[in-house]
Formats: structure tokens, sequence, C-alpha cells
């Protein structure tokens, strides 16, 4: 056996005792620390999800060769017709081992997957890597099998999953973990799309929820990573182009503009669509592999007319983008629809970002159709391919959200500032009207069906923990309900305290009183106490948040009120003043500012 080194005494090198986790401790505080280390961080973390991403189209892609029989980079939504009607099973079959796999989940984990714009709005970024895998493969289980969805959930959940882990390894401060988890979501995205700069704005508008400088740099980073990681491994996106591309007069940006118009009216009624579904599927009563296989085998029926209603419908835009507008147009957009409410209502896991470009697509050509047949002394002019481009980009935003990602996706796509002008202008248009009329965007739409209130990444989980409980004192002074002035005199004193509770026989609370008041002259002492009470009905609950408690305070008109163990029994358990919910509502504002909290 070899001989151990020894040192000058003849003994074993051996390190001392405890040295290894103290190294790891300064390691950790060096990247705290140092915020060139964090964009260090963010770019391995980049280059992690772009292999990610590449990965999960390569393995698709060859699903889609293997099960319906395509030649070898040839695109599922780009066949002109499915090689054999059996093969309407195969996205029935997808729908059967999804259902398993959802029962399974259900009973070895039954906790809902939190997705990055979740994480970051109430949990500071904190996601399980293992709940992401698992997503990530469900998502290419069912775009492998056909299902009406795309990837790009499975993207946005890798990255953001890979970045959490390195977060929680390296104890990362709250808003640090934050701009991580939008920065290895962004690099999922953008790396499948080959888009540095949609993926980029994809992390700061739908995942951090907000643009800021010290978030610019990792995102980035990131981003650049994840692209440059998939292009060295061989993942592709073709650019789209246009041939002839028609000149822009000013006189159809107006047009266009109704274009944003259109594409809010169409985004809200598919995110209700999928709502409706839903709903119809969850009272059904059907065992969950029957339920999507049924709608499996519906998406394979439909696409017997034309394959692109199959899977994220990537080969199909390229080839509808150019095309002349027919019949089939309108049809192969009613099926689209109608396939990815049935996918994703149904139980499939995927996105609808892909899908949303296509049938923004279809729907901008048919648009600059319809303004000819119906204002054809105009004679406005609008070329149906830069339709097609406006109408993707909005409808995009529509159902997406982020306004930014997707005129960078555009601009990425064809190379073309005049087509992302006009599409800055639509998605305008397009996101002011889903915000004002509907609120939502698909994530938060179904984070609202949920049962959550939250409209975007901002963070406000840290205002969730700042409750009515951890802000209200409980040594306030109690008289009783049915006393009287002179006994209220009697017993405090003027100016010994400011403000009195007033309880019942049970311990209820019955209202506030200005000690003060008891003392003015014209009161009689046999006055009964409650002639001066106030605010017997304004009431707090120990759950509430900063938040509820200051809409509480407005609405009420009161300085303090008392908090109840609940609205029945209305138990008093404490105090709580409007100036302390403010001073600590500001205070935790600043520390989320600047990226401090509890969890640090």
């Amino acid at each position: 056996m070899a001989a151990q080194p020894e040192g000058a005494a003849g003994e074993p090198h051996v390190l001392p005792a405890g040295l290894l986790p103290r190294l790891w401790t300064f390691v950790r505080a060096q990247v705290r620390a140092h915020e060139v280390l964090v964009v260090a961080l963010a770019a391995l973390i980049g280059t992690c999800a772009g292999a990610a991403a590449t990965a999960m189209g390569v393995v698709t892609q060859f699903m889609h060769e293997l099960l319906f029989g395509l030649a070898s980079g040839e695109r599922l939504s780009a066949s002109p017709a499915l090689h054999s009607p059996w093969l309407v099973l195969v996205p029935a079959a997808g729908g059967v081992m999804m259902g398993g796999i959802a029962l399974a989940l259900k009973r070895w984990r039954p906790h809902a997957i939190v997705d990055p714009i979740e994480a970051n709005a109430l949990h500071g970024g904190q996601m399980s890597l293992t709940d992401s895998i698992i997503l990530a493969l469900q998502t290419m289980v069912s775009n492998g099998f056909g299902a009406s969805l795309g990837l790009e959930a499975g993207y946005s959940q890798i990255g953001g999953g890979i970045a959490s882990r390195f977060g929680a390894i390296f104890a990362l401060r709250r808003n640090d973990m934050r701009i991580l988890v939008g920065a290895g979501a962004a690099a999922g995205l953008g790396a499948a799309f080959d888009a540095p700069l949609m993926g980029a704005f994809y992390g700061f508008e739908l995942i951090i929820g907000t643009y800021s400088i010290p978030a610019a740099i990792p995102v980035l980073a990131a981003t650049l990573c994840g692209v440059v990681t998939a292009r060295t491994l061989g993942l592709h996106a073709e650019p789209l182009t246009i041939a002839h591309l028609p000149e822009v007069d000013a006189s159809q940006f107006v047009p266009f503009l109704l274009l944003g118009l259109v594409a809010a009216v169409v985004a809200i009624g598919i995110m209700r669509l999928v709502t409706a579904v839903e709903w119809v599927v969850g009272h059904s009563r059907l065992p969950a592999p029957l339920r999507t296989g049924l709608a499996g085998l519906a998406v394979g029926c439909l696409a017997l007319y034309s394959p692109q209603v199959l899977s994220d419908g990537h080969g199909a835009l390229h080839a509808q983008v150019g095309s002349a507008v027919t019949l089939s147009v309108v049809v192969i957009l009613a099926f689209k629809v109608l396939a990815s409410a049935l996918s994703v209502g149904s139980g499939f896991r995927g996105g609808l970002f892909f899908a949303s470009l296509f049938l923004g697509a279809l729907m901008g050509k048919l648009y600059a159709v319809g303004v000819e047949l119906l204002f054809p002394g105009i004679g406005l002019g609008l070329a149906p391919s830069v339709a097609a481009v406006v109408g993707m980009g909005a409808l995009a935003v529509g159902v997406i959200g982020g306004p930014l990602t997707m005129s960078f996706l555009v601009l990425e796509m064809t190379g073309d500032l005049t087509l992302t002008g006009l599409v800055v202008g639509a998605a305008a248009v397009t996101s002011l009207t889903v915000r004002e009329t509907f609120g939502y965007s698909f994530s938060t739409w179904r984070l609202h069906l949920r049962g959550e209130t939250i409209r975007s990444a901002q963070d406000v989980g840290w205002m969730r923990s700042l409750t009515v409980a951890a802000m209200m004192r409980t040594d306030m002074r109690i008289f009783p309900r049915d006393g009287t002035l002179g006994g209220l005199r009697q017993a405090f004193p003027l100016g010994s305290v400011r403000l009195v509770v007033l309880v019942d026989d049970a311990g209820g609370y019955a209202g506030l009183v200005r000690v003060s008041e008891g003392y003015a002259d014209h009161r009689e002492p046999g006055t009964p106490v409650q002639e001066i009470a106030r605010h017997a009905d304004a009431m707090l609950l120990p759950a509430m948040n900063v938040k509820e408690a200051a809409r509480a305070f407005e609405a009420a008109g009161a300085e303090e009120l008392p908090v109840v163990s609940d609205y029945e029994s209305r138990r008093l358990v404490g105090l709580l003043s409007e100036s302390h919910v403010l001073r600590r509502y500001a205070e935790r504002l600043d520390m989320a500012r600047r990226g401090l909290g509890a969890e640090d």
C-alpha cells in the first residue's frame, strides 16, 4: 500500500477540523458581497439552462420523428398531412400517459408546482428543482406526443429551478435569488428561440416584474451564455424571412393599432375558453387518464385536416406568414384555438407562448383581408404578410404579456426595424386593453383561478408575511361595555391613557373610546360609555397582511382598530394603529427595494 505523505513531524497531512465548512462559508459570503460573482453565477446558470433547453428540444424533435414518421429535421406542424389516419391515436396515447403521471404525482407529490412567476412574487425566488424537472419532463411528453402546446413552460421552469437551486446553495439574499430565477428562466427561453434580447426582456417583464440596473447584467449574462451554449450544441432556430416585404405607409399605422384591439379580444377569448374547458373536464368525473386521452384523441382528429394544429406550430408559422390567404386559414385558426384549449384544459402540460405567435399570425392575415373586404374604397392596401407579423406579436402580448419581450422577438426573428415599430404600437394597445378589461396574462390568470391575487412577478411575498398578528400589541386597556362615564373616569384618570377598548362579558369587542371625550363637561357621570364609542363594527383579523390592514384603516377612517380572533365571536386579541402599519410597511418596502429581508 502506498505511503501517505507526511509532514515535518512525520505525521500524515490532515485538514484542520472544520476547515471545509469555514471555507465554504467564506465563499458564500464573497458571492453575497460582490456583484461580479453574482454575475459569474448567473453566467453558469445560463449555461446550464441553455444545455437543458437544447436537450429538451432535441428529445422532443426525436419523438416527433419517431411517433409521426417524419423525416430527419422535419417539423411536425410543417407536415402537409398525417402519414396515416391511425396517427390520431398518438396524442391520445400521450394523454393517457399524462393522466397516469398526474395520478402518480397526486399520490407522491400532491403539492402544486411553483412556477418562476409565483416563486418570485410570493416565495422570494424559492423553487424546487425536482418539481421543475418533473414539469419539464411533462411538457416534453405533451409536446412529443403532439399536444397543441409548446415547450416554453418547461424551458422557463427548468431554468428557474436551476437558478433557485444555485441561489439556495450560496444562501443568496431574497432580491439576488429573484434576479437569478429571472435570469435562469430568461436563459432557457432565449436559448430555445436563439433570441437573447427577447429572453432577457422575458426575464425582466414576466419573471422579475420590473426593470432595474442591478438585474440587467446578471440577466443579460445568463441569457447570452444560454444562447451561446444552445448554438454550440447545435440547437437552431430558423429566422422568419418574408420575401419582397412591402413598404408600410403612414396611413396604415392606425389600422395596425386597431389590430391590437382585435388581438386583445381574441386573447381574452382564448383564456376564457381554456377556463371553460377546464371547468367541463373537472366536472366530468372521468378518470384523469381518460380525460386527457379523450382530449388527445380530439386533437388528433383535428390534425386530420392539417398537422398545423399539432405541437407549438413552429414549422407552421414559417409556412403561413408568406403564404396566400385562403379559407383554410380560418379553419386552421379555429382548430388551433380549440386544440390548444383542449390540451391545456384537459391536463397536458406546456405553454401557449409559441402557439399564440402562430395564432396571431393567422389572425393578422385574416384581419388584413377583412379590412380590404369591409372598406374596399379606402385603399389601405394592408399586406397580409405584414399584418401576420404584427398580429403575431400583438396576440402573444395579450396571452403571455410582455410587450417589449414580443417586440424584441419579432426584431430578432425578422431583423426588420419597421415591422418592430408596428409591433410595438399594436402590442401597447393590446397590453393596455387586456390589463384594463381583463387584468391578467395567461400565467397569472391560472394563478387567479387557484385563489391567488397576484398580477405580475413583483415581490409581494414579504407583504404577506407582514401580518396583523406580527404588528399588533396586546397591552391595550379594556373597559366593560355596559359601564358609565363615571366608572371610566374613576378607572382611567385624565392623561393616564389615550384609548380604551370596550368589551362585553364574554370578552368580545364592542367599540373604542377616547378617554378625553369621557371628561367632557357636558356629559353626566351616569351616561353610558357606549354613547361615545366608535368603530364598533370595524375590526382586523390576525391573518390580514399589511396591505389589507391599510385598506381597512382607510375604509373605517380610524387611527386605531381592534384585532379580533374572528368576526363571529369578536374575541379581542390585540390593538393596532394606522401609523404603526404605515411605518412597518415603509420599512419593509425599503428593505425589499434594497434586497434585504427576513430570509437573509
